[in-house]
C-alpha cells in the first residue's frame, strides 16, 4: 500500500513539476500569459493536482500505520495523526507535501500567467523534496553529503521525467516549440541525475575494496547505464536540433522513457540490496551524522573538508551558470572584466570554505567556529558575489522571447526585478533589517536550537546568511542593476546604522550568561573545549570583529563610488559642454553663467529705479 501511494504521489508531483516547467518557459506566451497550448495544457492541472494530495496524504496515513503496526483503516485518530504530524520528524515532512499539494491544488484553476507558473512549480518542488530531508543511506556517515545527494538526484529527476511527461501531453505543434529549450534543461538534468546517482551509491559503497561485492557491482552496472543513457539521449538531441520532426521527437520521447523505465528497474534492485558493512575507526556521532572532529588546528581547519551536499550543489550551480554567461558572452564578442570574475570566484570559494570546508566541519561543533562561519557567509562571501555583478551577466546573456511579443527568460528576469518584491527587498533598510535584526530572532530565541537539532535547519541557516548578505551589500555597493539605489550619503547612513545595530548584537551576547544552543552543543559532548559559555563569549567577539571589518570594507566601497561618480558625472558635463560649443550654443554652464548674469542685471535696475 505504501509503495502504491509514494508511487502516485511521485508520479503526480513530476507530472506537476513538467507542466509548471512548459507553461513558464517552454511554450509560448505573449506578455507572460498564457496561449492556446498553454492553456490547453493547463486543463489537466486540477485532476493532477487533486490525484497528488491523495496520494500524499495516503502516504502519510501508511506511514504512520506502519509505524504504529496497525492496518491503516485504524490510525483514523486525532491525537494518533497530530502527534505524528507535530512530533515524528518524518510526520513534519510529510505534512509539508500534503500542504503543497493542498496549496497547489487549490490556486492551479487561477493562474494565467508565467509567474504563476513559476510560484506554483516552486511550492511543488518544496512538497516534492520535503520526505528527503532527513532521509540518510550512507552508512560511512556522510550525512549532509548523502542527503544533499538524493534532493538533488530526485529535483533533476523531475525535471527531466517532468518534461517528459509535459512533452508527451502536448500538441504536436506545440512539442515542436517547446523541444528547442527543453534539450537544455534535459541535458543538464541528466548529467545531474546521473552524477548525483553514482557519487551517492559510492557514498554508500564507502570503499573502492568493496566493488567485488553484490552492491559494488549492481552500482558499477548502474554507473555505466547512467552514463551510457546520458549519451544516448545527448546524441538524440543533438540530431532533433539538426533536423526537427514530430517522428524523431516522438521516438527520442520513447526511447527515453524505456531508458528511464531500466534505470528505475536498477535503482530499486539497488536500493533494496544492503551496501556492506563498513569498519569505522571512529563511531559515527548521531546528533552529527559524521564523526566528531578532533581538536581544531591551523592545518585541520585549512584541509578539511566535509561536504554538505545540497549547499555544495547550490554553489556548483552558481559556478556553472556564471562560466556559461561569460562563454556566452565570449562567442559573442563581448569581453567580461576579468576583475569580476575574480571577485566571484573569490565569494564562491569563501563561502564553501565557511560551509563544506574546515571552517564548516568545525561550525556545527563549537558555537564560535559557528560564528566565524556566520560571518564570513553573510559577509567576506556576499561581497564577492555581488562585485562579480552575476546579475548583470545574466541579463546580457539568458535566452530572450521567440517572438517580439514574447518575453522569454530574460523577460521573466526582468519583470522579477523590478517587481514589487524585488523593490522591497533591495530597499537598503529593509536588506539592513534582514541582515541584522534576523540575528536577534535567531540567537535570542528558541529558532537557533530548533535549527541545529535537525540537519536541514544548518542548510537553511547558511542559505539565510548568504542571500540575507547578498542582498545587502547589493542594495548598498552593488554594482548590478537593482529597483532601489539610495544616493550614497543615505547608504552610508544605512552602513553606519547596520554597524551599530551589529555591534550591539555582540555586546548583548558577549554579556549573557545563559547559552543561546538552548543544550545543543552540551548534547555533542565534544571531547575538547568543555566551557561552553566561555566559548560562547568567544564566538561572540568573533562575531563582532569580523562583522565589523567586512561593513568597513563596505563602506570604504561607497566612497569610492561616490568619488568616481563625481567624476563620470563632471567629465559627462564637460563633454556635453564640449558638443554644445561646437554646435554653437550655449551649455549648460553657459545658461547658467547668463542667467546669474540676468540676476544681477534684474537688482541693479531695482535699485535704479528705487533712487
Amino acid at each position: 500500500m505504501i509503495s502504491l501511494f509514494k508511487f502516485l504521489s511521485l508520479a503526480s508531483a513530476f507530472s506537476l513539476v513538467g507542466i509548471f516547467l512548459a507553461l513558464a518557459f517552454l511554450l509560448d506566451e505573449i506578455e507572460g500569459y498564457f496561449q492556446g497550448s498553454g492553456t490547453k495544457l493547463k486543463r489537466l492541472l486540477p485532476p493532477i493536482a487533486a490525484l497528488w494530495l491523495i496520494s500524499t496524504i495516503g502516504t502519510f496515513l501508511a506511514d504512520l500505520a506502519e509505524i504504529v503496526d496497525r492496518p491503516i483503516l485504524e490510525v483514523f485518530s486525532g491525537n494518533l495523526i497530530r502527534s505524528f504530524a507535530l512530533q515524528v520528524i518524518l510526520g513534519k515532512v510529510l505534512l509539508i507535501n500534503i500542504i503543497a499539494a493542498l496549496i497547489v491544488l487549490f490556486c492551479v484553476p487561477f493562474i494565467k500567467r508565467t509567474g504563476g507558473a513559476v510560484a506554483l512549480l516552486l511550492i511543488t518542488l518544496i512538497g516534492l523534496l520535503a520526505p528527503y530531508l532527513e532521509n540518510h543511506n550512507a552508512s560511512s556517515g556522510h550525512h549532509m553529503l548523502a542527503v544533499g545527494l538524493v534532493i538533488v538526484h530526485v529535483l533533476a529527476l523531475s525535471f527531466w521525467i517532468g518534461g517528459l511527461i509535459a512533452l508527451t501531453l502536448m500538441s504536436a505543434s506545440a512539442r515542436k516549440l517547446a523541444h528547442g529549450r527543453f534539450h537544455h534543461i534535459a541535458l543538464w538534468s541528466l548529467a545531474t541525475v546521473a552524477l548525483t546517482g553514482i557519487v551517492n551509491g559510492w557514498v554508500r559503497l564507502g570503499s573502492l575494496s568493496q566493488i567485488g561485492s553484490n552492491y559494488g557491482l549492481l552500482l558499477l552496472g548502474k554507473s555505466l547505464l547512467l552514463g551510457l543513457i546520458f549519451t544516448i539521449a545527448f546524441k538524440g538531441y543533438k540530431r532533433n536540433l539538426e533536423s526537427v520532426n514530430e517522428q524523431s521527437l516522438v521516438r527520442q520521447l520513447t526511447i527515453e522513457g524505456l531508458l528511464f523505465a531500466l534505470t528505475m528497474a536498477m535503482a530499486i534492485i539497488l536500493g533494496r540490496t544492503s551496501p556492506p558493512e563498513l569498519k569505522n575507526s571512529a563511531a559515527i556521532d548521531p546528533i552529527l551524522g559524521s564523526v566528531m572532529p578532533q581538536p581544531p588546528t591551523l592545518s585541520r581547519l585549512l584541509l578539511g573538508y566535509e561536504p554538505n551536499g545540497l549547499f555544495l550543489a547550490f554553489l556548483v550551480l552558481l559556478v556553472a551558470l556564471y562560466i556559461k554567461g561569460v562563454v556566452v558572452l565570449t562567442r559573442r564578442g563581448d569581453k567580461w572584466p576579468i576583475n569580476r570574475t575574480i571577485f566571484f570566484a573569490l565569494g564562491i570559494s569563501v563561502a564553501d570554505f565557511a560551509v563544506n570546508g574546515g571552517l564548516g566541519v568545525y561550525s556545527h561543533v563549537a558555537f564560535s567556529f559557528h560564528m566565524v562561519a556566520h560571518m564570513a557567509l553573510a559577509t567576506l562571501a556576499p561581497i564577492g558575489i555581488v562585485l562579480g555583478a552575476p546579475i548583470t551577466l545574466a541579463l546580457r546573456t539568458l535566452p530572450i522571447g521567440r517572438t517580439s511579443q514574447e518575453r522569454g527568460v530574460r523577460g521573466f528576469a526582468l519583470a522579477l526585478l523590478h517587481s514589487r518584491y524585488s523593490r522591497f527587498l533591495t530597499n537598503p533598510i529593509v536588506a539592513m533589517l534582514i541582515f541584522d535584526v534576523s540575528m536577534f530572532a535567531l540567537y535570542f530565541t528558541d529558532l537557533f536550537q530548533w535549527l541545529m537539532s535537525y540537519h536541514f535547519g544548518h542548510f537553511f541557516m547558511e542559505m539565510h546568511f548568504f542571500i540575507a548578505g547578498f542582498l545587502f551589500f547589493a542594495a548598498l555597493i552593488g554594482i548590478d542593476p537593482v529597483p532601489n539605489k539610495f544616493p550614497f550619503v543615505a547608504r552610508i547612513v544605512v552602513i553606519l546604522a547596520a554597524m551599530s545595530i551589529h555591534a550591539f548584537f555582540s555586546i548583548s551576547l558577549m554579556s549573557s550568561s545563559v547559552l543561546v544552543d538552548g543544550g545543543y552543543f552540551a548534547a555533542l559532548d565534544r571531547p575538547w573545549w568543555p566551557d561552553l559559555l566561555g566559548d560562547q563569549k568567544t564566538g561572540a567577539a568573533f562575531g563582532w570583529a569580523f562583522g565589523e571589518v567586512p561593513i568597513l570594507l563596505a563602506l570604504a566601497a561607497t566612497f569610492v563610488q561616490w568619488v568616481r561618480s563625481d567624476s563620470h558625472e563632471a567629465a559627462r558635463l564637460e563633454r556635453s559642454s564640449e558638443r554644445a560649443r561646437a554646435a554653437g550654443v550655449p551649455d549648460e554652464v553657459d545658461r547658467y553663467n547668463e542667467y546669474l548674469k540676468s540676476l544681477e542685471q534684474r537688482e541693479q535696475r531695482e535699485q535704479r529705479d528705487q533712487r
